[in-house]
C-alpha cells in the first residue's frame, strides 16, 4: 500500500486552531467535502458514531478516527497536524497533535482494515513523527507522509 493511494496531496492541513473534538471532526469533514466532494454531516456523524464505540486516539499524540461511508468506492484519507495538542480522550491520555483520518467505502472489509494498519504503522514511526511535528508547511507534510519511508512502514 502507498500513501498516495490514501491522501490527496490538498487534504493535508497544519490547524492553527482546533478547541475541541467536535470542532476537529467538523474541520475533517469541511476538507473532506472540499477535496474529495463528500458531504460533511455525514462524514461527521459517521466519525462521531465510530468514536463512541471506543477512541481513535492511539497515543503518543495520534489519532486515527475512521468511519465507513456509503457511496464512495475507495478508502480515502485526511491529515492534519495541529498547531496546539487537543484533548482527546486518547487510550494514553495524551494530548494529540497527529490525526490521520480515514473514510471506507460501507463494504469495504479488508481495504479498510489493511489502510488502518498502514496508516498506524506508519505513525508509529516515531522518526516519521517527528518530522511530521517539525514541520506546518501542508506540501512537506504530505511529503514526509508519502515519502519511500514512510511507504516502508508497512
Amino acid at each position: 500500500m502507498e500513501m498516495g493511494t490514501l491522501l490527496n496531496a490538498k487534504a493535508v492541513r497544519f490547524i492553527s486552531s482546533a478547541t475541541s473534538k467536535k470542532r476537529l471532526f467538523q474541520t475533517v469533514g469541511e476538507v473532506a467535502k472540499s477535496v474529495y466532494g463528500l458531504d460533511s454531516e455525514t462524514v461527521i456523524s459517521a466519525l462521531q458514531e465510530r468514536e463512541t464505540l471506543g477512541p481513535t486516539g492511539v497515543g503518543h499524540g495520534v489519532a486515527v478516527p475512521h468511519a465507513r461511508l456509503d457511496g464512495i468506492s475507495d478508502v480515502l484519507g485526511v491529515f492534519f497536524r495541529l498547531e496546539k495538542p487537543l484533548d482527546y480522550g486518547s487510550v494514553d491520555k495524551a494530548p494529540v497533535d497527529l490525526v490521520f483520518a480515514l473514510f471506507a467505502p460501507r463494504d469495504a472489509g479488508v481495504e479498510h482494515l489493511k489502510a488502518l494498519a498502514f496508516v498506524s504503522r506508519t505513525l508509529r514511526n516515531t522518526h516519521i513523527c517527528e518530522k511530521l511535528r517539525s514541520n506546518d508547511d501542508p506540501a512537506k507534510l504530505y511529503a514526509i507522509l508519502a515519502s519511500s519511508e514512510a511507504s516502508k512502514a508497512a
